[in-house]
């Protein structure tokens, strides 16, 4: 299917929408370690904003113009290697885009690995990506959000812990009874295995160090942890991502296949990478195809 149209009204009718920024720990910050860094943005060299240094966690939350009517919500996780995060157009574009179909949406600025500001440091983003799931269905009713309705996206390294947090969602690292299991995902050119023929070399190392053992390489590898109880799951992928290999979301596709997960596979010919709701390399668009994807999957009104 084809929604050059659909796209258009995407893209055009973003405005402002009712969005505040919350810590995601209420007091001491787990597996911090006192450093001199503080949450900062900067704009590359392409004139991309991102965000960087991020200590504080936080979740900018967007609220849809109308009362919720699709009851469901949505955790978006912006990529950028574990280095940084693409929080505009990975982040805040994707929010708006979720608002004009009456989705609630989170934006989270997640601690990326740093061995000098935490402890743990390969587990500090899946902790605040848990933490985020947790306070999203600790707060349901305030937001009129059906529980069994909140899903996750997440885009290139953001789409690394995406599919950790729905392949890892029973290490519970927050010890907490709240259900930390997503209902359904999106990965975005996804970074998934940590193999070296597949892995996206910056995020492995910034996740996992230089010289990760096997037993590390493996455990961090999404497609080796699927089980039966993997949400389903909608992946989108450009053949020709020069950053990260496509091999990476087919061998996501086909592990789910393997457990017998709901799962769609989308291949766009051209797009390259990191072009976030909008490639305009092609005529396919992925929004509106996962979007009815979901709802033929009765994950979304």
């Amino acid at each position: 299917m084809k929604y050059p149209f659909s796209l258009f009204l995407f893209l055009s009718t973003l405005s402002s929408y009712a969005q505040t920024e919350i810590p995601i720990y209420s007091g001491a910050i787990p597996n911090a370690i006192p450093c001199s860094l503080r949450n900062d943005s900067f704009v590359n060299a392409t004139g991309v904003t991102l965000s960087s240094n991020i200590v504080t966690p936080t979740l900018s939350i967007y609220l849809p113009q109308k009362q919720n009517e699709a009851k469901s919500a949505i955790l978006i996780l912006p990529g950028g290697g574990y280095a940084y995060l693409a929080t505009n157009h990975e982040g805040v574009a994707i929010a708006k885009a979720f608002n004009e179909i009456g989705v609630t949406a989170f934006v989270l600025k997640y601690r990326m690995p740093n061995d000098s500001c935490m402890s743990n440091k390969e587990t500090v983003p899946l902790m605040d990506a848990q933490q985020s799931m947790k306070y999203i269905r600790d707060h349901a009713k305030e937001y009129g959000i059906n529980q069994n309705k909140v899903g996750v996206i997440g885009f290139s390294a953001g789409g690394h812990l995406a599919s950790t947090l729905i392949t890892k969602f029973n290490l519970n690292l927050l010890k907490t009874t709240t259900n930390l299991r997503p209902d359904f995902a999106i990965l975005a050119y996804p970074v998934i295995s940590m193999e070296d023929s597949l892995v996206h070399m910056g995020s492995r190392n910034k996740l996992l160090g230089l010289n990760p053992t096997q037993e590390r390489i493996a455990y961090f590898s999404s497609n080796l942890q699927v089980t039966t109880n993997t949400p389903p799951t909608f992946i989108f992928h450009a053949k020709d991502d020069k950053t990260v290999p496509v091999m990476n979301s087919i061998q996501m596709k086909e592990a789910l296949d393997a457990k017998k997960v709901r799962a769609q596979l989308l291949l766009m010919k051209t797009g390259n990478h990191g072009f976030g709701l909008g490639n305009a390399k092609t005529t396919v668009h992925w929004f509106p195809i996962a979007i009815d994807w979901l709802k033929e999957q009765s994950l979304m009104k």
